[in-house]
């Protein structure tokens, strides 16, 4: 049963996805974006996860590049879903995190939530992870709690002076949120926003698998967005 209602709501989505797309090209939703980079430090978690790459920390920060956008692209003053996705490198393996704003309560983290801003908002990865330990959730959350203003471009002036630091969090479905890593993000010089393409289907994180149900959600919207590897 919840096999095929997955299936179901993956092809609905794959739909969605191909019609916006004939009007956005080539992103449907997140068009613009604001880039960040910085560095990510693994804090030690007092859990386990059952996923490496959140369990084995690196001795050392490692690089990592951001992107905040929102979803759908309404006026900086209206409220909207609010992404933040991450890339760092594992292995010399390439490793994305593709996070949107939500609850961070129980059933809440699997609601997608808009926001005005960033200001207090959880990002979370709305589908499970496969672990050895079971299903786990990822987020991330401002700390300090900090005010940022609500357009990328009012966002990066904040920031030019110091760095947006953003605590990333792992759960169960019903469980707390544990942290074990921090990143510190400016504004890049570097990166492109139109260039930088996420895609956490290609790009997991080390040591998490998935299941089958959600792969029937994500992954019809996904290759239709992304395109054929």
């Amino acid at each position: 049963m919840l096999a095929r209602s997955a299936e179901v709501v993956g092809t609905a989505l794959r739909g969605l996805f191909a019609l916006i797309l004939r009007f956005r090209h080539p992103r449907p939703i997140h068009t613009r974006g604001l880039v960040l980079e910085g560095e990510l430090t693994w804090l030690g978690a007092a859990a386990a996860s059952g996923i490496s790459w959140i369990d084995d920390a690196p001795p050392d920060p490692v690089g990592v590049v951001a992107r905040l956008s929102r979803a759908v692209g309404l006026p900086a003053r209206l409220p909207d879903v609010i992404g933040l996705a991450l890339r760092a490198s594992a292995g010399g393996r390439t490793v994305d995190l593709e996070l949107a704003s939500t609850g961070i309560g129980f059933p809440s983290r699997f609601l997608l939530v808009p926001r005005s801003t960033p200001t207090g908002a959880t990002f979370g990865s709305l589908l499970p992870y496969r672990s050895s330990r079971g299903p786990i959730l990822v987020c991330a959350r401002s700390v300090p709690r900090r005010q940022l203003p609500a357009s990328t471009h009012d966002i990066a002036a904040a920031l030019d002076g110091e760095p947006w630091r953003v605590r990333l969090y792992f759960a169960t479905p019903r469980g707390r949120w544990h942290p074990f890593a921090e990143a510190a993000l400016q504004p890049s010089t570097d990166q492109e926003d139109r260039e930088l393409r996420f895609d956490s289907v290609r790009h997991p994180l080390p040591g998490a698998g998935t299941y089958r149900w959600v792969d029937r959600v994500r992954q019809p919207s996904y290759l239709r967005v992304q395109g054929p590897q």
